[in-house]
């Protein structure tokens, strides 16, 4: 049946509408900004020269100085995620465990908690008053400083928390081996260990590297762990001396922070080119087939296992416990005992009212990110793999670029875009709304990338067959493309919740009196030494976190394989 050309025209021109939309979200929250952010960091010096500002920021010593510390502690990271990401794959990867599925999830949870929180529970625990230390006689002496707040702790401490992505790495790798290479070397003699070291290393190496190299890319931007471990430590890295330096001269120093801004990105953009050229060069081709089954362990599975819970105990329980401890103590230094045990800095807290607001905030603000971001992911998904849109395509990657970049790129690219006055909407500095716009900006790939997966899979008869009846985009979206990717996008946007709920790289230079965040508080407290109302505030917002965790992996067999890691 031949379609009507009015009624073909009548449906382009919809899908047409719907594009100048999507353009005009993705071209105003994502390409405008980082754009006005090149603009600045490449403007002329007060001399007049060109790139002269660029020049005066390069050869600042302070400059240098932040530079060689990011590369040196994110290089040390990098070896951390490495050995620990890729021994945890071949254990749970390789071996049919009791209790894979947990040790999954723990083993990711360094990634689920935010990076203040992660380095104020390791804080509490390697002190001097450590709860966890200090009963066994292994606690650093009274009166030293801890030993995290330097270089190598904070290269420590970023490598356990990108640890994860070399392990989701290596993990999928090896769990998407086909079969018939196990066989086949069976069936010419070899055995477990020559297959493994041989065959399945080999294959699984790229995906490590590749896993490495993204890690290396996040500890560039990262600023949770060297804010609470390198301000105080004397170590600045190029995060911590943007947020130093807006935090102490304003927006007037914009410019200079731009260059500072466009290192980090230049750092992020060579991460992820290596990592493209290592897949691209080193990745072997294994075929098809029935994905390999674990080795069974036999006498070795509780030795395996012992091992595995007893990493997962280090780098995710004993942290955690040592931050309840310090929320549930009195005060710093005071033994917890039944007797000593309080809730009164939980009961302190929640009767500030700053505290208060700040969950209030970080609970709207990352809900409505949410839902902004999946009414944005339909129309793009739609376009994007139903109508094939040549405009949508591009976007595609543009969409990516503000969760590629660091997230303190980010938020000097909202300043420099926001600050001043915009016609009907004026100066959103200083606002609740800025931190908004950010927010949809950065977590929009969080939502739109499982969606566009799960619209993949639809069959494109389906769709055909609606617009040869002359049903509207709007029609074939919320009659195909809906409900089938319903349980992608509810996914995607409780990911985005959990990851925006605790958020700081964003609001430590966004936030504003009255618009604060339960990442800027739990920052606050902590840099004004109240340690015990830092980890109160810490445990809720991780008991938050992992409430929605356990909530998103009920929906685990309505989902697309791959939307939650732990699950593999």
């Amino acid at each position: 049946m031949a379609a009507d050309p009015a009624l073909s025209r009548n449906l382009r021109g919809g899908e047409h509408l719907l594009a100048v939309l999507v353009l005009i979200w993705v071209g105003g929250l994502s390409v405008w900004p980082l754009a006005r952010l090149f603009v600045e960091a490449f403007a002329a010096g007060e001399d007049g020269r060109a790139f002269g500002l660029m020049a005066e920021v390069l050869s600042a010593r302070a400059t240098r100085r932040a530079l060689v510390n990011t590369l040196m502690a994110s290089a040390g990271s990098v070896a951390v995620s490495l050995v620990l990401g890729a021994a945890l794959a071949l254990a749970t990867g390789l071996f049919a465990l009791r209790g894979r599925v947990a040790m999954s999830f723990l083993i990711l949870t360094p990634l689920l908690i935010p990076s203040q929180t992660l380095a104020l529970a390791w804080i509490e625990m390697s002190g001097n008053s450590s709860p966890i230390l200090r009963p066994l006689g292994l606690a650093p002496p009274p009166g030293t400083t801890n030993p995290l707040y330097s270089g190598w702790g904070i290269a420590f401490l970023m490598g356990i928390e990108h640890m994860p992505l070399v392990f989701i790495a290596m993990r999928a790798a090896l769990t998407g081996l086909p079969a018939d290479l196990v066989e086949a070397a069976r069936v010419a003699g070899a055995g477990r260990a020559r297959i493994v070291a041989c065959i399945l290393l080999p294959l699984a190496l790229p995906a490590a590297l590749a896993g490495a190299i993204l890690a290396l890319a996040a500890a560039v931007g990262n600023f949770g762990v060297p804010a609470l471990l390198g301000i105080p430590g004397r170590f600045p890295m190029l995060t911590t001396l943007i947020y130093q330096r807006l935090n102490g001269f304003g927006p007037s120093v914009a410019g200079q922070v731009a260059v500072l801004a466009m290192i980090l990105v230049a750092l992020a953009l060579a991460a992820l080119a290596l990592r493209a050229l290592v897949l691209a060069r080193l990745a072997v081709p294994t075929g098809s087939g029935a994905a390999m089954q674990p080795f069974d362990p036999g006498r070795a599975r509780p030795w395996i296992e012992a091992a595995v819970w007893a990493v997962i105990a280090v780098i995710a329980v004993l942290p955690m416990l040592a931050l309840l401890a310090t929320a549930l103590s009195p005060a710093l230094g005071v033994e917890l005992r039944p007797s000593t045990l309080t809730l009164r800095n939980f009961a302190d807290a929640f009767a500030n009212p700053t505290i208060v607001r700040a969950f209030a905030n970080s609970l709207q603000l990352s809900v409505a990110a949410a839902v902004l971001c999946a009414l944005v992911a339909l129309p793009f998904a739609f376009l994007r793999v139903m109508a094939g849109n040549p405009l949508v395509r591009a976007l595609d990657w543009l969409a990516d670029g503000p969760w590629v970049v660091p997230g303190t790129v980010v938020a000097l690219a909202m300043i420099l875009t926001f600050l001043r006055p915009l016609p009907l909407i004026g100066s959103l500095y200083g606002t609740g709304a800025i931190l908004l716009v950010a927010y949809l900006a950065r977590f929009l790939p969080l939502i739109l990338r499982p969606v566009l997966a799960a619209a993949a899979a639809i069959e494109p008869a389906q769709d055909e067959a609606a617009r040869l009846f002359g049903a509207g985009p709007v029609r074939r979206m919320a009659a195909i493309l809906a409900p089938a990717v319903l349980p992608a996008l509810s996914a995607g946007a409780m990911l985005a919740v959990m990851t925006a709920l605790n958020e700081l790289t964003l609001s430590a230079l966004l936030w504003s009196s009255g618009n604060e965040t339960i990442g800027v508080m739990v920052f606050a407290l902590q840099y004004e030494g109240n340690s015990t109302a830092a980890a109160a505030v810490s445990a809720v917002s991780v008991a938050l976190v992992l409430g929605m965790a356990l909530a998103l992996d009920r929906l685990a067999p309505h989902l697309p394989r791959g939307t939650l890691p732990w699950r593999g």
